[in-house]
């Protein structure tokens, strides 16, 4: 992948610039971060990110989300890597793509497939995913779910789904500016976020031409299937 030549700008992505906290994390091993934001209110607001759950092996919460789906899996936002090894161990072809150089060095060590790039670039197989998951907040990525969703369902085939994992609160709807907080005074650039809840789902769903066909809970963690409408 070609690097950006030296006075041209660099898109904002989750947990880059400054100290670096989120590459950072993944190669110290750190466990959690912390993304603050200001809320819907205007209060300010923080959310752990659990870093070292991200490296682990997929639970049940994880795997469920690859019920009920058919043919090759591409995760965006992948992270090092652990759901593509799911994936890949439930049987399907899988690729993860992410625009963290840590998180694609740490799966590319643990022999996985995975590209450094972003979902909005130009991808293997377009249009022919049986499967894009969004899982760990990434309907988030770029501060717009119905963007977002909207490119997922053009690399969708015909008959993919989106599985998307949802904000704790079903109600959350929120874009802002996020800045990740490692605890030791390191802090990443701002970038663009959302927060999505189950219920606030269907309208960016329905405007990327997604309805929800499914929506279930594991434990804390709740998630929800998209399909063509």
């Amino acid at each position: 992948m070609s690097r950006p030549s030296v006075g041209v700008a660099i898109e904002p992505r989750f947990g880059a610039g400054g100290h670096d906290p989120y590459d950072r994390a993944l190669r110290d091993g750190r466990a959690t971060l912390e993304l603050a934001h200001v809320d819907a209110t205007g209060r300010a607001a923080t959310a752990p990110i659990d870093v070292a759950r991200f490296a682990a092996p997929a639970d049940e919460a994880d795997r469920s989300t690859l019920d009920g789906v058919h043919g090759a899996v591409l995760d965006a936002g992948c992270g090092p890597g652990r759901m593509v090894l799911a994936a890949i161990l439930a049987g399907h072809l899988a690729l993860g793509v992410d625009v963290s150089a840590a998180a694609v060095a740490v799966a590319r060590a643990r022999g996985l497939p995975v590209l450094h790039r972003s979902v909005f670039d130009r991808l293997p197989s377009e249009g022919a995913w049986g499967a894009v998951l969004l899982l760990d907040g990434n309907v988030g990525i770029g501060g717009s779910p119905a963007a977002l969703l909207a490119r997922c369902a053009a690399l969708l085939d015909a008959h993919g789904r989106v599985v998307v994992e949802t904000h704790v609160d079903h109600d959350a709807d929120h874009a802002f500016e996020g800045v990740l907080h490692d605890g030791a005074g390191g802090r990443s650039l701002p970038f663009p976020w959302a927060h999505l809840g189950v219920r606030a789902l269907p309208a960016p769903a329905a405007s990327a031409g997604l309805a929800v066909r499914d929506a279930w809970a594991v434990g804390d963690r709740s998630f929800a299937a998209l399909e063509p409408a």
